[in-house]
């Protein structure tokens, strides 16, 4: 599948040209919108279990078959999927060969692109960004608007049972952003179990909050910083060279500061600005 396809238009992963930073402007810009035009966003953040692992094989070269794909493509995967072979081995104990008729193979580079041929028919009439099995299901309400966030999650909960892939109810997260959460709206259910709704989720590694403020992910950003940069002091004391001091932190501690600033570093406050430059200010 190429990207800037209408079956890619919202998936971020494993796709040449995008990354979780694209996925988070995207996410971010919508909710923004939202915001300034005084409407309210409710955010379901879904989580599979073991996604990888609940690839059904026969799905797969299903859904290849309807996009097209050469029988000889067909006949290939076919092969790099099934008849896999495994067996547990408990001390001088093996058990008996197996054969999986699901499961990705971990660590491949055809991997993630089999997998995104197995959730690309996975449609919402809302806002849903994906990256590879990460799901962000975002419904833009106005005030007078009723909201249809439940038939929305009862429509993937069907897509995924249909699919043989497993919604972990434990992990997934609603959020109410907005005047929304003055009347917030009954809980939501998957399988009669409630999602659990939060005012703080980690989102493709950024730390979102209900205000869309940046207080916890800065403050996690510190922490961590604080971390490597003490870590930092320690290798320099240890007379380490100037030139791998400079590669420990090039590689080990600018990352941490440095990812997806494009989405929350021209938010900050000027506190929040000064907060995360105290642990730097530390080292000599």
């Amino acid at each position: 599948m190429q990207s800037g396809t209408n079956s890619t238009k919202k998936q971020f992963g494993a796709i040449k040209g995008r990354s979780t930073s694209h996925a988070l402007v995207d996410i971010m810009h919508n909710w923004h919108k939202a915001l300034d035009e005084r409407n309210a966003i409710r955010v379901v953040f879904i989580d599979y279990a073991k996604a990888f692992d609940h690839v059904d094989h026969l799905t797969v070269i299903k859904k290849l078959a309807v996009l097209g794909a050469p029988t000889i493509i067909l006949r290939w995967i076919q092969s790099f999927l099934m008849d896999r072979q495994q067996r547990v081995k408990i001390g001088n104990v093996f058990s008996d060969w197996a054969s999986p008729n699901g499961g990705m193979p971990q660590g491949t580079y055809l991997g993630p692109y089999v997998f995104l041929t197995m959730i690309d028919d996975l449609k919402s009439p809302l806002e849903l960004h994906k990256f590879v099995d990460d799901c962000t299901l975002s419904e833009i309400l106005n005030k007078s608007g009723t909201s249809i966030m439940q038939q929305a999650i009862n429509s993937v909960d069907s897509w995924s049972s249909q699919n043989h892939m497993n919604i972990n109810t434990k992990k997934t997260k609603e959020m109410l952003i907005g005047s929304i959460q003055k009347n917030p709206p009954p809980l939501l259910q998957i399988d009669g179990q409630p999602v659990e709704r939060v005012t703080s989720y980690k989102l493709l590694g950024l730390q979102v909050t209900d205000s869309l403020q940046w207080n916890e992910h800065v403050s996690s950003l510190c922490s961590r910083a604080a971390q490597r940069l003490h870590f930092l002091q320690q290798l320099k004391r240890a007379a380490m060279s100037s030139d791998d001091l400079l590669y420990y932190y090039q590689s080990v501690v600018r990352p941490v500061t440095e990812y997806a600033c494009a989405v929350w570093h021209t938010s900050l406050t000027q506190e929040q600005t000064r907060q995360l430059a105290k642990p730097f200010k530390s080292v000599p």
